[in-house]
């Protein structure tokens, strides 16, 4: 791990912001998909928001 810190230490912030948009879509291959009910639940929630942005539960 050291080994990959080294190496990520002397890429240009160019190069790092580059590497971090490849992991962060390698992640999101990986990660299990919403079913359909949990992405109707979240763009309901988003909605909810969207509508009433100051309505927060605590």
């Amino acid at each position: 791990m050291s080994d990959l810190r080294s190496q990520i230490n002397i890429l240009s912030a160019a190069e790092k912001a580059e590497l971090l948009d490849t992991v962060w879509e390698s992640l999101e291959a990986d990660s299990a998909s919403l079913t359909d009910a949990q992405r109707a639940e979240l763009d309901y929630r988003i909605a909810r928001h969207e509508q009433n942005p100051s309505e927060v539960i605590p």
